[in-house]
């Protein structure tokens, strides 16, 4: 075999190679990313249950939060924002438990994405645990099972952990003065005769 025989041989080869995956890459299905995804370290927080990060608002589905600019005494006599306590305790628990969240829903008039947000802590008392941070702000009383324009829970187990906090006086509920914000809000719907749009929901993914 020449030299020139033996340069097309090897040519030819690898050739044949690069077709093969050529072909196999086309054939194989492409990668499923995970619909799971951390809350940027840099998303802005505006209440309680939700921020916005690069234009678009992201809120935790099925919770409310207390509303600024209303208030509570708390233990020393001290009037507090309603609203700003809520958000603390998010700020608090995003940067503790450091969760991950999938989309449940988008309002695209809104920009706004509806997220439910899972934590699994690797050290401490709870870990190996699984905590949803929206059940996780309602149970310890800082947040609230939101509600529809009609008085019904959007999310039927938020309620139910609304209602333990609510009986062992946990958090917000210690305070005799709570603004309860569904309370207020569908006063408000109620008296302006407005109606409200429920956003667009996707049926909940399976657990991650």
């Amino acid at each position: 075999m020449t030299r020139l025989d033996r340069a097309w041989f090897w040519l030819s080869g690898c050739a044949s190679v690069l077709a093969a995956s050529v072909a196999f890459a086309q054939a194989a299905p492409p990668p499923n990313p995970s619909p799971w995804f951390a809350i940027p370290p840099d998303a802005v927080y505006s209440t309680g249950d939700t921020w916005t990060y690069r234009g678009e608002t992201w809120r935790l589905y099925g919770v409310q939060s207390c509303l600024r600019g209303t208030f509570f005494t708390n233990s020393h006599g001290v009037r507090v924002d309603c609203g700003e306590a809520s958000l603390t305790m998010l700020a608090s628990l995003v940067r503790d438990l450091a969760p991950v969240c999938y989309t449940a829903g988008w309002q695209p008039a809104s920009r706004t994405r509806f997220l439910i947000c899972i934590a699994r802590p690797t050290q401490g008392a709870a870990a190996g645990s699984r905590i949803d941070l929206g059940t996780a702000l309602i149970s310890t009383g800082w947040a609230f099972a939101a509600v529809t324009p009609a008085g019904a829970p959007v999310h039927q187990p938020y309620i139910v952990a609304q209602a333990v906090a609510q009986k062992q006086r946990s958090g917000l509920w210690q305070f005799a003065d709570l603004p309860d914000p569904n309370v207020i809000i569908l006063r408000t719907i109620r008296s302006s005769g407005a109606d409200s749009v429920a956003p667009p929901i996707s049926a909940p993914a399976s657990d991650r």
